[in-house]
């Protein structure tokens, strides 16, 4: 993959990385939230941790179809 492929899926990867920091940190609060006895909010912040990263996962699969797409050529 060239330079010019590479860095056409960046933006594709920053998000893919905002979103796994995303579901890093809601992992985390519904970890704590457990640990208080707060289930409920423990539960909704372990349903925002799994969509963000459902989205990390399509935006990797974006990046992917990038790349296969740029070596077809």
């Amino acid at each position: 993959m060239s330079s010019h492929e590479s860095d056409a899926g960046q933006p594709v990867l920053d998000e893919a990385s905002r979103e796994l920091e995303a579901a890093a940190h809601d992992a985390r609060v519904a970890f704590d939230c457990i640990a208080l006895g707060e289930l409920d909010r423990a539960h909704t912040s372990a349903v925002e941790a799994r969509a963000a990263i459902d989205a990390a996962v399509t935006a990797l699969q974006a990046a992917l179809g990038m790349t296969s797409e740029a070596a077809g050529r």
